[in-house]
């Protein structure tokens, strides 16, 4: 199963007030495992940089002067991104920056049914305890020193780690594979006890009558000191 673990970064709350994407970054996961693939892009917003945004994640207005537009870009980032499910954290804000981006820029939106919302799995899991990315590192261990300002790509990583552990422990999968191999070990092993022959309480009778005892008796008789049953091993 692939899945992308993404984050945006924006110049406000509301794209219906002008705000824009200024940054996506994407990492891929296959079966629940980092494959070493990702997908990082600054934006020029065609907008000035509020204060309030700039003190979030330090992108001004000289440095994304001169990074593309999101129409240019778009078609690289639906090729990234294809069918995966996207796990993104605060889905519904991310899913509406870039959906507006998309239609914007002429492009197919995608479906929101396509996003997995870890603040909803984190309010789910942990009811009435901080469920913002920071908390859940705190809560899991995952280091996030590099995280002094916000920004997409290094979010989406530490998003990654974070993921894992709220869908049970990192590489859940291989973990589901050995528990089920031990479980098929151990069911084999019992399983082969069960069929093994024990000696018999009370011995079966002999098959061979004494006619054919005594029959096989001269046979040999007949054959001479050389008869094969007449040597011992």
């Amino acid at each position: 199963m692939r899945e992308i673990v993404l984050d945006t970064e924006t110049t406000g709350f509301e794209p219906s007030e002008g705000h824009r994407i200024v940054e996506i970054g994407a990492v891929e996961l296959f079966n629940h495992l980092p494959t070493g693939k990702t997908y990082h892009q600054y934006i020029n917003p065609e907008r000035l940089m509020p204060k309030e945004a700039f003190e979030v994640h330090g992108l001004g207005d000289d440095f994304l002067k001169d990074k593309p537009l999101f129409k240019a870009i778009g078609q690289a980032f639906l090729d990234f991104v294809a069918d995966a499910q996207l796990v993104i954290h605060n889905a519904a804000f991310d899913m509406k920056f870039l959906n507006f981006e998309l239609q914007r820029a002429g492009f197919r939106p995608l479906p929101n049914t396509q996003a997995t919302d870890t603040l909803m799995i984190a309010r789910q899991k942990f009811p009435g305890s901080p469920a913002s990315l920071d908390a859940l590192c705190r809560r899991f261990g995952v280091d996030n020193s590099a995280r002094e300002k916000h920004g997409a790509l290094l979010d989406s990583e530490i998003l990654a780690e974070v993921y894992l552990e709220l869908i049970g422990g990192r590489q859940p999968d291989f973990m589901l594979a050995a528990d089920s191999a031990q479980n098929k070990k151990s069911q084999t092993t019992d399983t082969s006890t069960d069929w093994r022959p024990r000696p018999r309480v009370v011995p079966l009778p002999s098959r061979v009558t004494e006619e054919e005892i005594a029959a096989h008796a001269a046979f040999v008789a007949k054959l001479g000191g050389g008869a094969i049953w007449l040597k011992r091993g």
